[in-house]
């Protein structure tokens, strides 16, 4: 579930720029923020805020496909992509901060279950990744990756309930 707070429009675009600079979600910039400097959250509250933040993200990138957005399709699609990753990592009590954190812990998920789809599916996200800042696919290849997100986001969802 969301709240809504309000801050002053300076410190807004002040961490827009940040957000931007450092490739990261503003939703997860303030959290992270807060949760470090005054540790609030547990594993399980971690996991919780990524799974919404995924769910978020997911709907956001149909929402964007719907108005044959591709650009923000696919930054949206990439970023359920990494919430999810997040969220099993928050459950083991890891953090993955950075863009090779994130291939191998999909490394790892891949060799732990022996599911070579977790690493193709992921390819597909990251291709969203790139597309954010190239805009180079084609709207229905765009559609083809978001789906493929879904389906990873299905995928480690189930696995999770292991």
């Amino acid at each position: 579930m969301a709240a809504t707070i309000t801050i002053p429009i300076k410190v807004k675009e002040k961490l827009d720029e940040l957000s931007r600079s450092k490739d990261e979600p503003f939703e997860e910039l303030l959290i992270t923020a807060l949760n470090r400097t005054y540790s609030i959250l547990n594993p399980e509250d971690r996991a919780e805020i990524h799974l919404e933040l995924c769910d978020k993200y997911l709907k956001e990138a149909k929402e964007f496909l719907q108005k044959s957005d591709r650009v923000q399709s696919s930054e949206k699609g990439w970023g359920a992509a990494t919430q999810i990753l997040k969220a099993m990592a928050a459950k083991e009590g890891k953090e993955l901060r950075s863009h090779a954190r994130l291939w191998d812990y999909v490394s790892t998920l891949r060799r732990r279950y022996g599911d070579e789809e977790i690493s193709t599916l992921w390819h597909k996200a990251s291709s969203l990744h790139t597309n954010f800042y190239v805009n180079w696919m084609p709207l229905d290849e765009v559609e083809l990756a978001v789906k493929g997100v879904e389906r990873f986001v299905k995928k480690l969802k189930g696995l999770m309930q292991c």
